[in-house]
């Protein structure tokens, strides 16, 4: 016999349905398929039926259960048991009503009246009722008592559907199967890698969000540098306090350098419905905007820019100056940066400052990571605040860059998927790295949660939009979040991430900034982490720490799709 469910959970006070359930089970035939509490909408109406009989080559029959003694005086259902008496609405009445709404309901999804033969009863598994009874609108052919129930129910059912039912035709097996998939509602869970991810991504921002608590509790101190690793929520921390500095009424710039991130940092803020920062963006934009010429060339950048902008603080209504500056990714500016910025301070020598950053992620090496703290660190004079528990990687992907973050390091998020190692040459690391990305989106990830960041090389896409000059629309199609996987390079996706990352080590220009470019590269990704390259070169490159953490990585090959030849 075919059960919906297999086993019911007949939880206290459905007694009585389980005792029904139990009888028919073991008195009907081995093709009818019983249903526990199909619960239906007829119109506004809500309806349940306690037990459903499909009987193939007979019919359909709707059972309401009512347990304890049952009684009629004068008109009036009464329902007896050691809490009381009390009345209840015709039992009968309720599989009458339950019989409408199921016979409307099915003919409306499968699109095919139901015409076979229908019938509601009521049953009484405690209560005895005498043969002869009956009242207007309540044949005794329609209600099954104790007695029947435990010998000839079966009998009565079919009797009760082919004498007193609707329709005029035997139920059709063929029917039958056609209804039950409506009854069982079979959801089977996806097997899909990206819903996990989109769990354990929410569990890693409810993480992030409660680091609140260390704004809060720093909230009287106005030079501050928060230093923390990957994934810690520097940027999230960094976007809330000049949020609730705006809100204070401050003239806030909200600031960092490259160009990824700071389209990120104007998104966020796009959003906000109360004040808003005054400047949102790269730093070198914050110069353009107010008025210093552009010019090329690094000398330009890392002398001349910085001087001609002190030169205009200097001269600069106090109105348009700043009352703070929020800087995110803070590492990446250098030192003659951090003097231009400050001096566009309405009080330059005690005004709000906020510091987010990582001094190991110094990949662009505009000042000594080993200066930090001295004199020869622009970001001396603050207040170091650490950050460091990691929320925004599992913690088998944070294990690869343990390394790289410090003796304080924490991993806090989920356990997530092992990392994987794709051994390759370096000269072929970028093809299989594009291999990777093909067998991914075929495990079921959404080819917008991949990201596919090189070391050396740029990836031909990503070189194409380089090329074209279209960075623009390069940066807005991985914020639109499009349906494509993401190309890049890991010294542009600096404070970026995506839920899957494929880390193509392809070579390195520069060994000594080898060891920055792989954290970076090794923290971007939230669930998922593909490391493709030459594993004596990544040894070389990141340290011992790396390559035991590599070597606890599980091993992967993905297959060439085949090209389709139809």
């Amino acid at each position: 016999m075919r059960c919906i469910p297999e086993e019911p959970d007949f939880q206290d006070g459905h007694l009585a349905e389980q005792a029904v359930w139990n009888s028919l089970r073991a008195q009907l035939p081995d093709d009818v398929v019983l249903a526990h509490s199909v619960q239906l909408r007829h119109g506004r109406a809500e309806h349940e039926i306690d037990i459903l009989i499909l009987w193939p080559g007979v019919g359909v029959a709707v059972l309401e259960v009512k347990g304890g003694r049952v009684s009629v005086e004068n008109g009036q259902w009464y329902q007896s048991d050691r809490t009381g008496k009390r009345r209840m609405e015709s039992p009968v009445a309720q599989a009458q009503s339950a019989q409408h709404a199921f016979k409307d309901w099915i003919g409306s999804r499968l699109g095919t009246p139901l015409t076979s033969r229908i019938t509601y009863m009521a049953c009484f598994p405690y209560s005895d009722v005498q043969p002869g009874w009956e009242m207007a609108g309540t044949p005794r052919s329609l209600v099954i008592d104790q007695a029947e129930l435990a010998n000839g129910c079966a009998a009565k059912i079919r009797a009760a559907i082919e004498m007193e039912g609707q329709g005029a035709v035997p139920l059709s097996p063929k029917y039958v199967e056609r209804i039950i998939p409506h009854l069982s509602g079979n959801l089977a869970a996806a097997d899909r890698p990206s819903l996990d991810a989109a769990e354990l991504e929410d569990h890693q921002e409810r993480l992030t969000t409660r680091q609140k608590v260390l704004l809060d509790s720093t909230r009287s101190i106005t030079r501050a540098r928060f230093v923390g690793g990957a994934g810690s929520g520097k940027t999230w921390l960094a976007v809330e306090k000049a949020k609730r500095l705006a809100k204070d009424g401050q003239r806030v710039g909200l600031f960092c350098y490259n160009k990824g991130l700071s389209e990120h940092l104007r998104r966020e803020v796009a959003g906000w419905q109360q004040a808003r920062p005054v400047f949102v963006g790269e730093f070198h934009d914050y110069v353009q905007s107010l008025g210093v010429p552009d010019g090329s060339g690094q000398e330009y950048f890392d002398e001349e820019m910085p001087r001609l902008l002190k030169e205009l603080a200097d001269v600069l209504p106090v109105e348009e100056k700043l009352d703070a500056v929020v800087v995110d990714e803070a590492q990446d500016f250098a030192p003659l940066w951090w003097e231009a910025l400050l001096a566009c301070l309405k009080k330059p020598d005690d005004g709000g400052v906020y510091a987010f950053m990582d001094e190991r992620q110094n990949v662009y090496g505009r000042w000594d990571a080993a200066t930090a703290g001295t004199a020869d660190d622009p970001t001396a004079g603050l207040v170091t605040l650490h950050i460091d528990d990691n929320l925004r990687n599992t913690k088998r992907i944070a294990q690869t860059f343990r390394g790289f973050a410090g003796e304080h390091f924490s991993p806090r998020g989920g356990d997530g998927l092992p990392v994987r190692l794709v051994a390759s040459a370096t000269e072929d690391a970028l093809d299989v790295a594009s291999d990777c990305v093909d067998a991914l989106i075929d495990e079921g990830w959404a080819a917008n949660q991949i990201a596919l960041l090189t070391t050396n090389k740029r990836h031909p896409i990503h070189q194409d939009y380089f090329d074209s000059q279209r960075i623009r629309e390069y940066w807005k199609s991985f914020h639109d979040d499009d349906d494509a996987e993401f190309y890049g390079h890991v010294l542009g996706f600096k404070g970026l991430e995506r839920s899957v990352v494929i880390l193509c080590v392809n070579g390195f220009k520069d060994m000594a900034r080898a060891p920055e470019q792989l954290y970076v590269g090794l923290s971007r990704a939230r669930c998922l982490l593909v490391v493709v390259g030459d594993p004596v070169l990544i040894a070389e490159a990141g340290g011992r720490e790396l390559e035991l953490a590599l070597g606890r990585a599980e091993g992967w090959a993905p297959l060439p799709v085949e090209p389709d030849h139809r």
